[in-house]
């Protein structure tokens, strides 16, 4: 079974803040996949359905973000999940805006949210970086807990859109995949039409009268 977490702070005052990346991926992946509607459990929200024909659980903590791991620790206890199986939608200061990068394990970059989810379940556990760019140490709290800027939208809908159609291949364990898959939706191919094939002129037909054909039975000397 795959356990998809989606990291944010719960209350509609950080609903669309950029911390709340997270809880916007997985709230898409919910609705495109058409999961049971949400349910009070594990100190968070949790929404059952299936991806690829495979069981997965979608997990919103609503602990806030710094106690995220206390949520996750309890529904991966319970379903005795391990890292291999939990992937977390989490956003990284580190990352260019509509960035998304894959990795199993590792650093935390200083991510209270990560931080507090590897003393409950270790590191070991999958994670998908979304992008939303580093405005300098001395503002970063304020960058985070800030609403997504307008013009955001026109990359922030189309990576959504993109990941809750990817999200089936997670079932695979093949995160990279699942990042190729993105990158494709993202910025298909352009084919080139083929070149048009060039006409062969037809010789040209001399201008002038045509000549006389003579038959053959004519003295032609007498002409």
């Amino acid at each position: 079974m795959l356990l998809l977490v989606g990291l944010g702070n719960p209350g509609d005052k950080y609903a669309d803040n950029r911390h709340n990346i997270g809880f916007m991926a997985v709230d898409e992946i919910v609705r495109r996949h058409d999961f049971a509607p949400a349910r009070k459990r594990f100190q968070g929200l949790i929404s059952e359905g299936k991806l690829g024909g495979h069981k997965a659980l979608v997990l919103k903590p609503q602990t806030f973000m710094n106690e995220s791991g206390r949520s996750v620790g309890e529904a991966a206890r319970f379903y005795k999940i391990s890292g291999d199986d939990i992937v977390v939608f989490h956003d990284e200061l580190d990352l260019a805006p509509g960035k998304l990068r894959v990795k199993n394990g590792g650093g935390l970059a200083g991510h209270n949210g990560l931080r507090s989810l590897a003393a409950h379940i270790g590191k070991d556990f999958r994670r998908i970086r979304l992008g939303v760019g580093h405005p300098g140490k001395e503002k970063v709290l304020g960058h985070v807990l800030r609403d997504f800027a307008k013009a955001d939208d026109e990359w922030l809908d189309p990576l959504l859109d993109a990941m809750a159609e990817a999200a089936p291949i997670l079932v695979r364990n093949d995160d990279g995949a699942f990042a190729s898959k993105i990158a494709l939706i993202l910025n298909p191919p352009v084919h080139k039409p083929p070149p048009e094939k060039r006409l062969e002129k037809r010789p040209e037909k001399p201008s002038g009268p045509p000549s006389e054909i003579l038959p053959a039975d004519r003295d032609q000397s007498k002409i």
